[in-house]
């Protein structure tokens, strides 16, 4: 059961960022809890699916398109709950007076995820930036938006006990 329950949280994982670059957030039933918190960092948290999902659209709305990729899952499960640490690369286009502007991070995602009667679903992300690179004006999407990005690195962040992915 434990391997087919990491086949089944990695995918989950990999859906994400299908809702997002295709603007379908209706699939964040079958990603979220409805009580789900997530962390992005820089003050941007949410605290259920319905706010995260509507926010998404806003910010989202902006880009001519966004590629965001997951890889390096690693996965534990223990009964009815789950970890999955990955990392995360988004890409981000947008039409700006001058042109077309490009943004592109890197991160990671630290999920703890809960077994419900219709599957697994994320229940609290913590995502973090290492890099970005690219133009700023690009993630300026909505009036306060701060796009001072605090940049970390997994050792600090480990050391430092802030990643849930090493807890016991």
């Amino acid at each position: 059961m434990v391997a087919e329950d990491v086949a089944l949280i990695t995918n989950l994982v990999n859906l994400y960022p299908i809702a997002v670059d295709s603007h379908r957030y209706g699939m964040f039933e079958k990603i979220f809890t409805e009580d789900i918190r997530c962390d992005f960092g820089g003050g941007a948290a949410f605290t259920d699916r319905a706010t995260l999902t509507r926010v998404f659209k806003d910010i989202h709305a902006v880009f001519t398109a966004t590629q965001h990729m997951t890889s390096g899952h690693a996965v534990t499960v223990t009964g009815e709950e789950a970890r999955c640490f990955s990392y995360v690369c988004g890409r981000f286009r947008r039409k700006l007076d001058d042109g077309n502007g490009l943004f592109e991070s890197t991160g990671w995602y630290d999920d703890l995820l809960v077994r419900t009667p219709i599957g697994w679903r994320i229940k609290d992300r913590i995502s973090r930036m290492v890099t970005y690179s690219g133009d700023l004006r690009v993630m300026q999407t909505m009036p306060g938006i701060d796009t001072s990005y605090a940049l970390v690195s997994l050792y600090e962040e480990a050391h430092a006990g802030r990643v849930r992915f090493f807890e016991n």
